[in-house]
């Protein structure tokens, strides 16, 4: 069996691929049966991520798909037929049985070449409403997985399923006890994890510097700034007379891999983005969360996302443009100090976690392979 996997750009793309192509090798029980190839953008993430697992990667072209006017647009036009020839070659030379695509810009020259050699495809949508590249590839896809049952709603009832949003295992696999050693954490203390994401999230990352000294007067934090803005934050946190560590209860990282499920263990309150994978991530550990949603995000999709989790109770939802020092220590403090709230929450985040949803992708993966 061959499959292909396409997608990437964030790890909101790359590391469900990841979940989904282990779960099939668990499924079809021998590794030497199933032969897989992730076609996607050249990025340290997709490399790490597949290299991991021994997923052979090739590397091809692919222009985003705007909504909005941008400078870009005149190079990523040329980007997709690239793409999309490229994409042709890689499928021809492999030719896989079934393709499996995450979604987002990369998978689209990919879907394309896939449905012109009738391949059978299957995408995965896991916000609540779709992007344009999803909404593409739905037309030419033959089953559509989706993590919001409100997302079915925007295609086939032929095609789709609810299925959840696939989930590295191991991010529930985390010890209280063992992130205690690793951030050197005071038991007596409550916990903030805030994640910035992979490319960091500025906005999050200087609201929380600016209420950093209140905060640690009577919490700890482990803060996950992305990468290009770790060096910033940590210089501007020494300004404010908090060094990194060193018993000050701050405790920055540019991206946390292995230590993850054990940040997560310890943490009594999650700060994060409304990506999908983000909020499963919180949702899988049963965290209370105050979201933050990127204003400009396509489609106003993280947005949606919060909603559903604010309409559920299940988390805090603050805009970007009103997030000020003062409401975020409001809300962090109402959310530590009521452990009634902290607990309603903690149980109605649950509900949006699907444990089964790689399996629930994996099986009609390989139904359409075979």
């Amino acid at each position: 069996m061959r499959i292909v996997l396409t997608g990437g750009g964030t790890g909101g793309h790359v590391y469900p691929i990841v979940a989904v192509a282990k779960k099939i090798r668990e499924i079809v029980g021998d590794k030497d049966d199933v032969e897989f190839l992730f076609l996607g953008p050249k990025g340290e993430l997709e490399e790490e991520a597949m290299n991991a697992e021994f997923i052979p990667a090739k590397n091809i072209y692919s222009g985003k798909m705007r909504r909005y006017f941008s400078l870009r647009y005149f190079v990523d036009i040329f980007k997709l037929p690239i793409g999309f020839i490229q994409s042709l070659w890689r499928l021809l030379v492999f030719m896989p049985d079934a393709i499996f695509a995450k979604g987002g810009y990369a998978s689209v020259p990919v879907v394309l070449a896939g449905w012109l050699y009738r391949i059978p495809i299957v995408i995965h949508e896991s916000d609540v409403t779709p992007g344009l590249a999803n909404q593409f590839c739905a037309r030419l896809a033959k089953k559509i997985a989706v993590s919001f049952p409100g997302a079915a709603n925007f295609f086939h009832p032929l095609k789709v399923f609810v299925s959840g949003n696939p989930m590295r295992p191991e991010l529930i696999r985390g010890k209280k006890e063992e992130a205690q050693k690793i951030f050197s954490l005071s038991p007596e203390k409550a916990v903030i994890l805030i994640l910035g994401g992979s490319q960091g999230a500025r906005a999050i990352n200087h609201a929380v510097l600016a209420a950093l000294p209140k905060i640690l007067k009577k919490r700890q934090v482990i803060h996950i700034t992305g990468k290009n803005e770790f060096e910033s934050i940590v210089h501007q946190a020494g300004v404010l007379g908090i060094k990194a560590g060193h018993g000050s209860g701050y405790h920055p990282f540019r991206f946390l891999r292995e230590e993850l499920p054990h940040a997560f263990a310890a943490a009594d309150l999650v700060i994060s983005r409304a990506g999908a994978n983000t909020l499963t991530e919180i949702a899988a550990n049963g965290k209370p969360s105050i979201i933050i949603p990127i204003e400009e995000s396509a489609n106003g999709h993280q947005k949606l996302n919060a909603f559903a989790f604010a309409e559920a109770g299940a988390a805090v939802v603050l805009e970007q443009s009103n997030l000020g020092e003062n409401i975020l220590l409001e809300k962090i403090e109402e959310i530590l100090e009521n452990k009634d709230l902290k607990y309603e929450m903690s149980e109605r985040v649950k509900k949006f976690f699907e444990p089964d949803a790689a399996k629930t992708i994996a099986e009609e993966i390989i139904k359409i392979a075979e």
